[in-house]
């Protein structure tokens, strides 16, 4: 085309002026959105892009649902059977537990207090033997402890005291290889005094209940036994090693110990829940941002495919582009052209990989119990991860924020090439062609 020619049709352009995003800009966008076969390497990068963000979107919701999980049922495992705040006694023997206890429940904001003796032992049978750690509760507090309370599978805990039997995991049992009625024998070194030292006590006891709390660790350590008892067998003359408080809202344990200092006057040393689980609590988060941050790569890399396909399929369209121009199109109205395609890129990417993460998310039991039988594999061994079942929480604030991140980040992916469309120059474009 002659330099005349390219002066004549820029000076019967016409100077009209659209409004933003109009039906045209949106119809250019859509033809050339659509898979033609001289087109067809841009479409194939268009198609990378879209299933680049839809897995990174999918997967994001995934993982930061799964370690929502992890935390709401580890912090509810552990809190269910070992309390918020745990009172020892220091300078004296603890012989008042009772007093304590009974002061400690009427603390505003408590819900339950325990006393207990704890020690260890170990447990055999004679298909096994294993480590345990014993607790000696009341059977009254042994029924209201969130942990036990409605996880009791085999047996009953009702008259607890009376029978002098022990509750088990139920892990435990099948380490042991025993079941209700059935008797296990507990062994501590330090037993009663004789003319020789101190003997080891070994004595037998009736399994009465076996419990799942459903995280295995608990379930393969945790032995209960009447609170009488377990004085008796720790040598504990009427005395408990310790009081395990439950509180409404376990985030505000710095005003509840401010109150129990107030309620309990005599020497106490009093632990808490992010004292004595800090690190674990802190590693899960550690580790859920990083996994986070990682998995974000995969979204960042499907935007620059974007960059890259919008750029390739500027080059492509340079006569489409300079044409437009001459007839009257707006360099600001070619710019939203180029603008629409990559965000319908990232918009349709986006609702699916949002959808396919809700879907994954919500069923993801039954796709883990479908793969172990499908590749005859456990996935999620309950003795690594100490959950007996893999746990999701889909948290809106989280997913919004992962939406709203890949959606800018595909917007702002479409930014470069379309400005770069829009910047042609119509004259020189045509002159080459």
């Amino acid at each position: 085309m002659s330099e005349a020619t390219a002066d004549a049709f820029q000076g019967s352009a016409p100077v009209s002026r659209t409004r933003a995003f109009a039906s045209f800009e949106w119809m250019v966008a859509a033809r050339y959105l659509r898979a033609r076969r001289a087109d067809g390497f841009v479409s194939v990068i268009a198609g990378f892009s879209f299933l680049g963000i839809m897995l990174g979107v999918a997967t994001l919701i995934v993982v930061t649902s799964v370690m929502n999980g992890f935390h709401r049922e580890l912090m509810d495992k552990i809190m269910g059977v070992n309390g918020h705040a745990f009172l020892q006694a220091v300078e004296t023997r603890f012989t008042d537990w009772d007093e304590v206890s009974q002061k400690t429940a009427a603390v505003p904001g408590v819900r339950l207090a325990i006393p207990m003796v704890e020690g260890a032992a170990g447990i055999s049978t004679q298909f096994g033997q294993s480590g345990v750690l014993v607790r000696g509760i009341r059977e009254t507090d042994l029924v209201r402890l969130p942990g036990i309370s409605g996880n009791v599978k085999i047996g009953s805990v009702q008259g607890f005291d009376k029978e002098e039997g022990v509750a088990i995991g139920q892990r435990l049992a099948e380490t042991l290889g025993v079941t209700v009625g059935d008797k296990v024998s507990l062994l501590i070194a330090k037993g009663a005094q004789t003319p020789f030292g101190v003997a080891p006590r070994i004595k037998a006891y009736k399994v009465a209940a076996i419990f799942s709390i459903g995280m295995s660790e608990f379930d393969n350590v945790f032995v209960y036994m009447p609170l009488a008892e377990a004085q008796s067998f720790f040598n504990r003359d009427n005395e408990a090693t310790v009081v395990e408080v439950f509180v409404d809202d376990p985030e505000q344990m710095d005003q509840f110990r401010a109150r129990l200092e107030k309620a309990v006057t005599r020497p106490m040393i009093v632990t808490d829940w992010r004292q004595r689980n800090k690190t674990f609590f802190d590693t899960l988060q550690v580790e859920k941002n990083i996994l986070f941050i990682i998995l974000t790569l995969i979204v960042i890399v499907a935007a620059f495919n974007i960059v890259s396909g919008l750029t390739m399929l500027v080059k492509d369209k340079i006569q489409d582009i300079a044409i437009l121009r001459t007839m009257g199109a707006s360099r600001s109205s070619v710019l939203r052209v180029f603008l629409i395609i990559g965000a319908s890129i990232g918009v349709a990417g986006t609702i699916a990989g949002f959808l396919l993460g809700l879907l994954i998310a919500q069923n993801l039991e039954t796709i883990r119990g479908f793969l172990n039988k499908a590749f005859d594999a456990n996935l999620f061994p309950a003795e690594f991860y100490f959950l007996s079942r893999l746990p999701a929480i889909v948290e809106p604030r989280e997913v919004a924020m992962i939406v709203v991140m890949t959606l800018a980040l595909a917007i702002l992916a479409s930014i470069y090439p379309a400005w770069k469309a829009a910047s042609l120059d119509p004259i020189e474009a045509l002159r080459h062609e």
